[in-house]
């Protein structure tokens, strides 16, 4: 039996659009980001959801209940698929953040990341955590044929579709390796006699208006 599971990042923000860092703060999700996770509903309206996961941020909620729409799907928020926290960087610029070492450490070498200064959580907290949350929900649903859809965020499903490649949470961000989930772009992750792959990764053609 296999369990197929969609992941999706949320919608584009207001704070994305300004280059800020959200974390476990919030921002409303743009026009642009509500149509995303629109266009990502109908592209998935097809697929039949047993359930639907999103983290504690109002913009993957919101984001999930577009992609969900009228259908009914039971709808959680998990605390293990928040963002990363940032700690004092969160809505600071990233590009004000750019030449300081211990963002550099986190944008290039995430085994070395101790988030010191921002006082935030590190990557292989992160990865802990995440890891966890993933394997609660495969848990939960891992007896039948079912199709879960998850919302979540950049950097959490970044790492966990790096996870499913086979790479190692040290290396998530190395960009001859994987690449940074696009929002509202389609990942699948399919679980069958206990192995785990990802089998679709940052597809973004339903997204593609011209």
């Amino acid at each position: 039996m296999a369990l197929n599971i969609y992941l999706i990042r949320h919608g584009r923000t207001e704070w994305n659009n300004q280059g800020l860092l959200q974390g476990t703060c919030d921002s409303p999700l743009t026009e642009e980001g509500i149509n995303g996770a629109k266009i990502t509903g109908n592209a998935l309206s097809h697929i039949k959801f047993s359930a639907c996961y999103s983290s504690l941020m109002k913009r993957a909620q919101d984001t999930a209940d577009y992609i969900i729409g009228s259908r009914d799907i039971p709808h959680f928020h998990h605390r293990g698929l928040n963002e990363i926290h940032f700690g004092s960087w969160e809505g600071k610029k990233s590009v004000d953040l750019a030449e300081h070492p211990e963002y550099i450490l986190l944008r290039t070498d995430p085994k070395n990341y101790q988030a010191i200064e921002s006082q935030g959580e590190t990557i292989e907290q992160l990865y802990n955590r995440v890891m966890k949350a993933f394997q609660q929900i495969i848990d939960r649903h891992r007896h039948g044929d079912e199709n879960i859809l998850i919302v979540s965020h950049g950097m959490t499903l970044t790492l966990l579709t790096a996870i499913l490649k086979g790479l190692k949470w040290q290396e998530f961000r190395n960009p001859e390796l994987h690449t940074f989930v696009a929002n509202t772009a389609i990942n699948v992750a399919r679980v069958e006699d206990g192995k785990m792959e990802l089998i679709e990764f940052n597809n973004t053609k339903h997204l593609d208006t011209e």
